[in-house]
């Protein structure tokens, strides 16, 4: 029994085979082929798509077999081209029998460095970046320089007040007598309106330093007047004691003690 196997246009990739059925009658003969009529012709020297579509045998092809024999035609595309990366492979990689492994850890040292160095002046940029614009948001110079005062102790002699501009109010120093300490650490809290003892408003007993403003209406204090030997305000009477505290009149609170140090003979403020 003899088989025929017709194929139309079909893709570049065709592949046809022909089985043999036995008939059980008689054994089939092979029929020859002439050389012009075979099957498998020469591959097309270009490898594109549609040259080998025109050059495949598909038309009126005929395959013819014995019951011992079988016929397949196969087309094996061997000649498309393998791009070749060898200029951006590494020397060391390019030679397929050598051990390129052997080099794994130190390439992989080299990317880490280079990551590493990349992200610490990364780091080092935006902190540059933060640094300026937070920079530009903080006091000028000139504001700086009036936010501290040093006061020389040594020029103010004992029982006396001075007065000092510190951030545009008035700064009131006093540099008090032991009779004065004495007096004031021996008032009872119950007969304060705003209850401090004398120790939490002084660092040293001999100074008091607080600042000259009223907390009543923001008035500013006479030094060394009013019923208590201290401060008065002459605007709506509020009489402070020695340690600024309210002792009489409408202020509710005592004056405020602002932040200070000591340093040697320096007194800083702010």
């Amino acid at each position: 029994m003899n088989s025929v196997v017709r194929a139309g246009h079909l893709a570049p990739y065709f592949k046809a085979s022909s089985p043999v059925v036995s008939n059980g009658l008689k054994i089939a003969a092979a029929v020859p082929i002439p050389v012009d009529k075979s099957v498998v012709k020469p591959l097309p020297k270009t490898s594109t798509v549609q040259s080998m579509h025109g050059a495949l045998p598909i038309q009126g092809l005929k395959a013819k077999c014995s019951t011992n024999s079988s016929v397949q035609v196969r087309f094996a595309h061997t000649d498309v081209a393998v791009p070749d990366f060898s200029d951006y492979r590494r020397k060391e990689t390019q030679d397929p029998h050598s051990k390129a492994n052997e080099n794994v850890d130190q390439r992989n040292s080299f990317t880490y460095l280079i990551a590493g160095a990349g992200s610490v002046a990364g780091a080092y940029a935006a902190k540059s970046v933060v640094t300026q614009f937070v920079s530009s948001m903080s006091a000028a110079a000139d504001v700086l320089a009036l936010a501290k005062i040093e006061i020389n102790m040594s020029e103010i002699p004992e029982g006396k007040s001075v007065i000092f501009k510190w951030r545009g109010k008035p700064l009131f120093i006093r540099h008090r007598t032991s009779d004065e300490i004495e007096k004031e650490r021996a008032v009872p809290l119950e007969t304060l309106r705003d209850p401090q003892t004398d120790e939490q408003r002084t660092q040293d007993p001999k100074w008091l330093v607080i600042i000259g403003v009223c907390t009543h209406l923001g008035c500013v204090p006479l030094a060394n007047s009013g019923d208590f030997g201290g401060y008065y305000c002459p605007c709506h009477g509020s009489h402070y004691d020695a340690s600024g505290r309210i002792r009489k009149g409408p202020a509710p609170l005592n004056l405020e003690v602002p932040p200070y140090s000591f340093n040697d003979n320096l007194l800083i403020v702010g």
